[in-house]
């Protein structure tokens, strides 16, 4: 395959996923920030520092008000990294591989470009905002569903699978390390009230809530959120599930290609790491540091897919 097409495979499915997955920081920071109205400025400024686009929105506002980082991370032509800049970022890299994508997968991918262009026409009000993020979820799904039902499991459907699999762990990285070193508002209210409910938020915004609840029942203590959503390999959102997906899309590449690649080596490398440390060994290296390293090593796969497999001309 050309590294052209892969490179457009690849980044249709992480701008598609990240699309999703900001939809999901912002139902996290709006049901965080209802449980603690007083500091809603201090939640929203954690989201949009999360998103890294922080910077980007004190140049254009001077305050952090609710309604207007609603309306910069959803649809705001000033943030490249805005919902609906994103989903016309995936539409794009599909027309530009659309040799390689079944005809539903492409149908798909415009209709939900212009199914959200027409929803986000206006500026969304927060009493419209949970139906908005459950529309553009709802569009993500009929892409996924598309391709996971029509697309021949050859090179392009790897490359699609990993742009989604490692923008999906990066999500999920950064979700968590909002709730921990960002929103808690001291060490105090570990344990507290305030402190279950906003688990059982970060649980919601990644849809493991009724899932966690099966294996754990009501413990919503930080350490077993954190083990749900890091290490277990049956929840299709946690670190440990996607990089057994990425490892074995790499491997179906390897073999495709009939070679060893740098990518692949590393990320067999990056599951092993996360095999050997149990939760607790996490805790005591400090959630958020652990976060941080996760993060630079999933960035750095991804910097060498694009080097392995040639991808010309893209920029994440």
């Amino acid at each position: 395959m050309l590294g052209k097409t892969a490179a457009s495979l690849f980044w249709m499915s992480r701008y598609l996923e990240r699309a999703e997955n900001s939809a999901r920081f912002i139902e996290a920071g709006f049901r965080i920030a209802l449980t603690r109205s007083a500091s809603a400025s201090d939640e929203w400024s954690s989201v949009l520092k999360s998103s890294g686009v922080l910077g980007a929105y004190h140049a254009k506002h001077d305050t952090i008000e609710s309604a207007r980082v609603i309306n910069f991370l959803l649809r705001d032509p000033d943030n490249s990294g805005s919902v609906i800049a994103l989903m016309k970022q995936a539409r794009d890299s599909a027309r530009t591989a659309r040799i390689a994508l079944t005809r539903e997968v492409w149908e798909a991918t415009n209709e939900s470009w212009i199914t959200l262009k027409s929803a986000m026409a206006k500026p969304v009000r927060e009493q419209d905002l949970p139906e908005i993020l459950g529309l553009v979820r709802q569009q993500s799904a009929l892409v996924r569903g598309a391709t996971l039902g029509t697309m021949l499991r050859n090179d392009g459907f790897n490359f699609l699978r990993l742009g989604t699999f490692l923008e999906r762990a990066d999500s999920t990285a950064r979700i968590l390390d909002v709730k921990y070193y960002l929103l808690l508002p001291s060490l105090a209210q570990i344990g507290s009230s305030v402190d279950n409910v906003q688990w059982e938020t970060i649980l919601r915004s990644v849809s493991a809530h009724r899932s966690f609840r099966w294996l754990n029942g009501t413990d919503i203590s930080a350490q077993a959120v954190a083990d749900y959503l890091i290490l277990h390999r049956q929840m299709p959102r946690s670190l440990a599930f996607c990089y057994a997906k990425i490892s074995d899309n790499l491997g179906f590449l390897d073999q495709n290609y009939d070679r060893k690649s740098s990518s692949g080596e590393l990320a067999k490398l990056i599951c092993e790491q996360q095999q050997q440390q149990p939760i607790e060994a996490i805790f005591d290296i400090g959630l958020h540091e652990y976060i941080n390293e996760f993060i630079k090593a999933n960035n750095g796969l991804a910097a060498q897919i694009e080097t392995d497999f040639n991808f010309q001309d893209r920029i994440g």
